[in-house]
């Protein structure tokens, strides 16, 4: 392949001249944009100590009341981006949330859509249009593009979970915003009580309800107890994986990332085949080590890390006699709609 012009190879004058008619030449950036072979992705392997990062989300919890934050979060941001860019991918955002006892996030709606993953404590919930979810570990909580929604805490101990958006893209396609509401009064219903059981949907004669996001709340219990039993079922199978759709359509539970628990059987080494996408493993139960593109990760429980896309991962039940759960974003719808998602 024939060497590239560089940008101080022209002159000055017509560069300078370029510039003052907002032009600029392709050639000398255009291995940047179209790298030859394959992609070069920013995202590094990266991890995050829940153990470390602990202490300073509660610290912040002492230093800034809610009133002053009305989110109050640490955001897990990747090197390779920049650090404050706060992007754990390119079109993944990972935050720690706190809620105090008493504290009330207030109500707001937003154009990225939100999950939450629960890691710790008990008594809060979240309001999604009117529907009230507790929140419990491990639980899966979308608040989707949108959709009003609000945060309380009665319990009496602090409640951690990890939010995750697909606020980088909706950013760069400049339609990020945020609108502000009152306290929702909630409503009967919850979309996990209708839909608690695979291959049943409520009749009559059923047809696709008036809601975009029919459930809202995915427990920990329910998908914990999928996992087993598909290990118990097909003890053959080497990635026992569940992905979280919605329950109506079979189509991804959101419409940018993806979502999915995997278990780890007990002393397993799972080979995960290289992908285009970005993916954010977050252990649940048990103890893991990640292998990603060289470097490796010990993950305790409530530990986060992220691999880019591009590369084989490698997962490893740390435990003999138990096994591991993890939960998983990608960004794999995004990557199908866009045509580009393929293995490497």
């Amino acid at each position: 392949m024939n060497e590239l012009g560089r940008l101080e190879d022209l002159p000055e004058q017509y560069v300078a001249d370029l510039r003052a008619q907002n032009l600029v030449p392709l050639w000398p950036s255009l291995r940047a944009v179209l790298p030859p072979g394959r992609p070069r992705p920013a995202t590094r392997p990266t991890c995050w100590s829940y153990q470390a990062l602990r202490p300073l989300l509660l610290r912040a919890g002492e230093l800034t009341p809610m009133e002053k934050a009305e989110r109050r979060v640490l955001v897990l941001a990747n090197p390779g981006h920049g650090l404050d860019n706060m992007k754990a991918s390119a079109a993944i955002y990972l935050g720690m949330q706190l809620l105090l006892p008493g504290e009330w996030a207030p109500a707001h709606r937003h154009t990225p859509n939100a999950v939450r993953m629960v890691i710790e404590g008990e008594g809060a919930y979240t309001t999604v249009n009117g529907e009230k979810c507790p929140m419990e570990r491990g639980d899966l909580i979308l608040t989707p593009t949108g959709m009003w929604h609000e945060h309380g805490h009665d319990g009496s101990d602090p409640v951690v979970w990890l939010d995750v958006l697909d606020l980088p893209l909706v950013y760069y396609l400049e339609t990020s915003y945020v609108l502000e509401g009152r306290r929702q009064d909630p409503a009967a219903g919850h979309g996990e009580s209708a839909y608690a059981r695979a291959g049943l949907v409520p009749t009559p004669m059923f047809q696709r309800g008036p809601k975009a996001y029919p459930m809202l709340r995915y427990p920990w219990a329910d998908a914990r107890a999928a996992l087993l039993s598909l290990a118990a079922d097909r003890p053959a199978l080497e990635c026992v994986q569940m992905s979280y759709v919605n329950p109506e359509t079979g189509a991804d539970a959101q419409n940018i990332l993806g979502f999915h628990a995997l278990m780890l059987r007990p002393g397993q080494t799972l080979v995960l085949p290289a992908r285009s996408p970005a993916c954010v493993f977050h252990l649940i139960e048990g103890g893991a080590e990640a292998s990603i593109a060289g470097e490796v990760f010990a993950l305790a429980e409530a530990d986060t890390c992220c691999a880019p896309g591009y590369c084989e991962v490698r997962l490893r039940n740390l435990g003999s006699d138990r096994p591991a759960f993890l939960f998983l974003a990608d960004e794999g719808p995004l990557h199908r709609k866009l045509g580009v998602e393929q293995l490497s």
